[in-house]
């Protein structure tokens, strides 16, 4: 039971951290047609919230290392209620990328601590497959960030929509704090000093500085995909209502359905055999999106969902087990590399999509993808099926 209640409270704490963070992707051609605003204006609402990420994590990871875990994953999910209410409140597109960028301020607290909690509360054999539940709940929260904005929006408004996910997250935010059992392994850091250096001794193991440009690669990947295929989408021969347009995201469920067995596969092949059968499979899923079909193209994101989760799933659980001391740092660092992906992966499409359209964005991901797969092979070590 006690078990059950851990895997409940790190599952809502990944599921508020992922129904805030994309909240807005399906609403960039509301935006874009309120505020009379540009696809690269209005991607600021996204890459925002990526950049304060970036920017705050690796500080997270320190101070969590001294302070513990619990008091810092709960009072993130509580204080993140307030700049959601101010979302809805907003009245100018500047007011929205302010507000959004102090969400992203409040969401690695939630993201790399609990991670860190992960690896300090499981034991080692089943380090795998709770980080599987985490990852697998931040997929279903990213896809109902995006389904019920989308949904909200179209019935009574995109403003509605933010107050809906405020109620969301205060929700979770009550019932983790209730139902999270306090940290009984951590082992506090002596202090901030001595924290930094064990952080900064992080890039010094080549497999887990490795996985932080890893990191990098996948969330690039996604924020590109997710983000400018709503463009394409919107556009004609589509012409996709904004319901619609978040109703894409269903595909998420799919990968919610997968990850949990990530554990399992990862336990078989070890984690850099998993990331190099993945690879070839995420690139093929991009190209069937293509192809002139909708049903197709959901099947395409479908795949590279899927793919996205089972290889952010092998990274998040190498520095779960493998960074034996500074964890909380290690994952800060992993999250601060992950979100400054994001943030090129908003920004930098732009430049191809007005060139290239979506084809463009399609193969600037694809390289994407095998700088990544290049990466793993070089410096993540192979693994033992017993010892994975």
């Amino acid at each position: 039971m006690v078990s059950d209640t851990r895997r409940l409270a790190v599952g809502l704490a990944g599921l508020c951290t992922f129904i805030n963070l994309y909240a807005t992707q399906p609403l960039l051609p509301l935006f874009a047609r309120d505020f009379q605003a540009t696809e690269a204006q209005v991607s600021l609402t996204v890459s925002a919230t990526t950049f304060a990420v970036a920017m705050v994590a690796p500080f997270i990871g320190v101070a969590a290392d001294v302070l513990g875990r619990k008091r810092i994953i709960t009072g993130a999910m509580t204080l993140l209620v307030l700049p959601t209410v101010l979302l809805a409140l907003s009245q100018s597109l500047a007011e929205l990328v302010l507000w959004r960028f102090v969400q992203g301020l409040l969401l690695p607290p939630i993201f790399a601590v609990t991670v860190a909690y992960i690896g300090d509360e499981w034991p080692p054999k089943e380090v795998a497959g709770a980080t599987g539940v985490y990852i697998s709940a931040s997929g279903l929260g990213g896809f109902l960030g995006r389904f019920l904005s989308g949904l909200v929006a179209d019935h009574a408004g995109w403003r509605a929509a933010f107050w809906m996910i405020a109620a969301i997250t205060l929700v979770s935010a009550v019932t983790v704090a209730l139902t999270l059992p306090r940290e009984r392994r951590f082992v506090r850091a002596e202090g901030l000093k001595h924290s930094i250096r064990l952080m900064l001794g992080h890039f010094f193991n080549l497999p887990i500085a490795a996985t932080f440009a890893v990191g990098f690669v996948v969330l690039f990947i996604f924020v590109a995909t997710f983000t400018y295929v709503n463009f394409y989408l919107a556009a004609p021969p589509f012409e996709l209502s904004t319901s619609a347009l978040g109703a894409i995201f269903v595909v998420y469920l799919f990968a919610v359905v997968v990850t949990p067995m990530t554990g399992r596969w990862i336990h078989r092949l070890g984690r850099r055999a998993l990331v190099m059968l993945t690879a070839p499979i995420w690139c093929a899923g991009l190209l069937i999106t293509l192809l002139p079909s909708l049903t197709l193209i959901i099947v395409g994101l479908a795949v590279v969902s899927a793919c996205g989760f089972a290889v952010q799933t092998a990274a998040t659980s190498l520095l779960a087990q493998r960074a034996t001391t500074a964890r909380s740092s290690a994952v800060g660092l992993y999250v601060a590399f992950y979100y400054v992906g994001g943030s090129f992966g908003a920004a930098l499409p732009a430049v191809v999509w007005a060139h290239a359209g979506w084809p463009g964005c399609v193969a600037l991901v694809i390289g994407a993808v095998l700088v990544m797969t290049a990466l793993v092979a070089r410096f993540w070590r192979d693994e033992r099926p017993s010892a994975a």
